[in-house]
């Protein structure tokens, strides 16, 4: 755990001494992610990298050199009497030696995040599948999870409600909320590969949801419990609604999924729902759509009973045969990389290698790739045999 303290207090710190700035930033943590409207930081952390303590430990065959933690000693004095104590519990000699620096510090994640001019963060533990677009001048708690996609296409990939219903099914819970879990529903989530025209939508959405947040002076989980309440028909809400219809009719259009787009129609309330079964339908039935499957209705947006509780959102029958649409296209990549050598047990067993060949619906085939490469870099960096962003702090 980080050194910690609150931003009120960070200000006082340097006490004359700017270089102490070198080593504080900003620490965001899945709460502040959840509930601040301006989704900023409201703690500082300290943060010496991978320093020596001082010269005398530095390593004499392979030295760093400076700078060193002893450089600024109102911040080591805190880590001192906060950090140090803890670390004899530690599992890892070095982790108990090396005190003034965090547990593992997460190279690769920077690295990525280095050639991004923003990522993408999402509670470790949320009510909802929503995602935000954070600065990389920061450090993330362990209760986030990053990552390094800095495009508005990827934005709304993952926000739609097709990524949503990979998630749900293959990521664990917390009561009724979601744990998004990385290898389990991002690194086997396969990728559409033609992105180019969901680029104005996902800024679209995003930048409305913003403005709701800052104009109404609420966080996200706010913000969401307006969007799934049914009595909620403010036009700021409402029109988040549509964009979110306008961006799952994106994803599914990229994904050649053109069968599951329902034509345009006003949200109106269903006649035909029982008492305590509210629900607003987008478009009526189609049976001229589903001709690529069985998806006849379309996507068929509204308010929905789930294991969550109403939801604006797809319908049950859509979100099953979206996942069996998603679930073959992952075997097909994943045959498409068998075939290219990727899986050859020869080049050794990972982590994942398990279970990797078993194409039934209840455990995906890991997808290492995307046939265009795009996403290799995020499949090796959350996950696998690096620490998790619960262990990188």
């Amino acid at each position: 755990m980080p050194s910690t303290m609150p931003s009120a207090y960070c200000p006082n710190l340097p006490a004359g001494c700017y270089k102490n700035k070198e080593v504080l930033f900003p620490y965001l943590n899945g709460q502040d992610l959840t509930t601040r409207p301006d989704q900023s930081p409201s703690r500082w952390v300290i943060n010496f990298f991978d320093w020596p303590l001082s010269p005398d430990t530095d390593d004499p065959k392979k030295p760093k050199g400076p700078p060193y933690a002893i450089d600024y000693p109102e911040c080591l004095e805190i880590a001192q009497r906060l950090v140090k104590p803890e670390r004899p519990k530690a599992q890892s000699k070095a982790w108990q030696e090396k005190w003034w620096q965090y547990a593992s510090s997460g190279e690769k994640l920077y690295a990525a995040m280095n050639e991004c001019s923003r990522v993408l963060v999402i509670p470790e533990t949320t009510k909802f599948c929503i995602f935000s677009f954070c600065p990389t001048d920061i450090v993330f708690s362990h209760t986030t999870k990053i990552v390094a996609f800095d495009d508005n296409s990827s934005f709304c990939i993952v926000s739609s409600s097709i990524h949503e219903s990979w998630v749900r099914a293959y990521s664990s819970t917390l009561e009724t909320r979601l744990k998004y879990n990385p290898s389990d529903c991002f690194e086997t989530f396969p990728f559409p590969e033609n992105t180019d025209t969901l680029e104005q939508i996902g800024e679209t959405y995003y930048t409305h949801r913003q403005t709701i947040m800052q104009t109404r002076q609420e966080g996200l989980t706010k913000t969401y419990n307006r969007f799934h309440d049914p009595t909620c028909t403010d036009p700021d809400i409402q029109t988040l609604r549509h964009l979110h219809i306008q961006m799952d009719n994106a994803v599914a259009a990229a994904y050649g999924w053109h069968d599951l787009i329902s034509p345009p129609h006003p949200l109106t309330p269903s006649p035909t729902r029982g008492e305590g079964e509210q629900e607003m339908a987008v478009s009526p039935p189609s049976p001229t759509l589903g001709e690529g499957g069985r998806g006849g209705e379309g996507l068929n947006h509204g308010f929905h009973n789930t294991k969550q509780g109403l939801r604006f959102t797809i319908s049950e029958t859509a979100r099953r045969e979206v996942l069996d649409r998603l679930l073959a296209l992952n075997h097909q990549r994943y045959a498409e990389e068998v075939a290219q050598g990727l899986h050859d047990k020869k080049k050794g067993k990972g982590k994942n290698a398990k279970g990797k060949s078993k194409k039934v619906k209840s455990k995906p085939a890991s997808v290492a790739d995307s046939p265009t490469g795009k996403y290799i870099t995020q499949g090796n960096l959350l996950g696998d045999d690096t620490p998790t962003q619960g262990e990188l702090f």
